[in-house]
């Protein structure tokens, strides 16, 4: 049995992977038993996989390494701190647990802060750019050095900083907008926001197209072509794919159908 799965470990993996797949893209109809059960694994593969990378990247490098090996055995003290957490399903005794998660949620907070100062600290230092072009100016003791600027780069700034206003001035909510130039740069801030959302959101479509892509080219090439051969099985993988797509379109007009006719029963 081990040997034959060890020849034929490559065509069942692919298997697997083109029933998950389908299965998983089955929801596209709507949710059903199939997708179900294959949601439910991919949830129990990703639980058990991540519960194995908190031990072997986490846990055990950084605490039962040092604990044994390196005889840090103040690290012992984590133990009962992280079974502080487990007193959450006790009502009695709940009160521990949120004394530790509240702990934990201030050193994150914290953290957090920091971590926010020392990214948006440096991009409020950025956005003195020069808006007029100059040669290179040596450095002396009144000031630092600064290198060239030509024409072009001192557009591109000062377009930046007519948006960074524009933007800015959308957000100044401490009076009313009256005035004609407040008011048209924030409706222009508006706008500009906007366009940038689009563009979030097309990357965004685009990194699902590719993960799409990726997949019907893995059903056609890697699956088709390993089953049904290199030259015929992306072909045939490709009628299948269509075949089934067709099906979905079918089954959404018939219910699409019985729910217009229903309605015009009750009616």
């Amino acid at each position: 049995m081990s040997a034959w799965l060890t020849a034929n470990k490559e065509v069942l993996m692919l298997w697997i992977g083109a029933l998950c797949t389908l299965g998983l893209y089955s929801v596209l109809y709507k949710e059903n038993k199939i997708y179900r059960v294959f949601e439910h694994l991919f949830l129990g593969l990703a639980t058990g996989y991540a519960i194995a990378i908190t031990w072997t990247d986490v846990l055990l490098p950084k605490w039962w390494q040092p604990l044994w090996d390196q005889g840090k055995t103040f690290y012992i003290f984590a133990l009962p701190l992280g079974l502080c957490f487990y007193f959450i399903y006790s009502k009695k005794n709940s009160w521990i647990a949120r004394l530790i998660i509240g702990f934990f949620l201030g050193v994150g907070a914290g953290q957090s802060f920091q971590g926010f100062v020392g990214d948006t600290w440096p991009q409020i230092a950025t956005t003195f750019r020069p808006v007029i072009a100059h040669d290179a100016i040596a450095k002396t003791a009144n000031h630092p050095a600064l290198k060239a600027v030509g024409w072009p780069e001192a557009i591109n700034n000062l377009v930046f900083l007519v948006v960074l206003l524009c933007v800015m001035s959308y957000f100044f909510f401490s009076f009313e907008q009256k005035h004609p130039v407040l008011k048209g740069s924030a409706k222009l801030g508006r706008w500009l926001m906007m366009f940038s959302f689009g563009a979030i959101f097309g990357s965004t479509i685009m990194a699902r197209l590719a993960l799409l892509i990726d997949r019907m080219d893995s059903l056609m090439n890697d699956f088709g072509g390993k089953v049904f051969g290199f030259t015929a099985g992306p072909i045939v993988m490709f009628l299948v794919l269509m075949g089934l797509s067709a099906f979905v379109l079918f089954l959404v007009y018939r219910d699409k159908n019985k729910l217009e006719e229903a309605d015009d029963s009750v009616v």
